[in-house]
Formats: structure tokens, C-alpha cells, sequence
């Protein structure tokens, strides 16, 4: 797993760690039961405090992308509850949404680069 950080970035480090992650579990170069770096190792890895990549792994915990396991450490295990996927999905879209209202972005445009950054993501998956 590469991961790239822009330490120029507005972003959080231990934001793009966790979108980073969540992207390479989307496009399935990450897969269920993998085991990710151990924190100390991708900390040295990028060159930063181990305390930031372990608040990203205790994000993805929380949000049941992983489990933390005392002889594995931090492994891929989904957590496929539908209903909250769709409930923080749906607070986390009406900021994106308002941000396209504020800058005139119309519905039309917002369907339309959905429609295309979801095909990027089921590319092979025969949806």
C-alpha cells in the first residue's frame, strides 16, 4: 500500500491516511482480513508522529473499516451495517451538497460526477 501525504495540505495528515485507506479498500487494492502496516512502521514510513497514524486507525476503527488486533494489529474487517453506512453517508453529502449550492453547481452536474467517480469504483465488480 502507497500512501501519498501532502504535507501542504489543508487536510489533516491522519484525514488523508484514513481517505487514502478507505480508497485502496474501494478499488480493492486493500481486501478484507490484509493487515495494514503497524503504526510505528508507517509513521517511520512517511515521517510522521506515530500518534497521528494511530488517530487514523482509531477513525477507521470507529467507522468499521477495522479491527485492532493485539498479535495482527490493525486488520481490514468491514463492518457492513447498510443503515449506518447510509446515515453518515448522507451528513457527510449535505456538506459536499451545500458547498456545490454556495458555487452554483447544479444538480445535474453533481449526478453527473457521481455517476462517474462510482464507475471508477465498481470498475470489475460487473455492477
Amino acid at each position: 500500500m502507497i500512501l501519498e501525504i501532502d504535507f501542504n495540505s489543508d487536510e489533516a495528515i491522519y484525514i488523508q491516511i484514513r481517505n487514502q485507506i478507505i480508497m485502496g479498500i474501494a478499488t480493492e487494492q486493500i481486501k478484507e482480513g490484509d493487515s495494514l502496516p503497524s503504526v510505528r512502521a508507517l509513521a517511520d514510513h512517511i515521517g510522521i508522529n506515530m500518534h497521528t497514524v494511530n488517530k487514523a486507525y482509531t477513525v477507521l476503527r470507529q467507522e468499521g473499516f477495522v479491527k485492532l488486533d493485539r498479535r495482527r494489529g490493525a486488520v481490514i474487517a468491514l463492518d457492513l451495517n447498510k443503515l449506518r453506512v447510509l446515515d453518515e453517508m448522507k451528513r457527510e453529502i449535505a456538506v459536499v451538497l451545500a458547498k456545490c449550492i454556495c458555487k452554483n453547481v447544479t444538480l445535474e452536474e453533481v449526478q453527473q460526477l457521481v455517476y462517474e467517480v462510482y464507475q471508477e469504483f465498481t470498475k470489475g465488480y460487473g455492477t
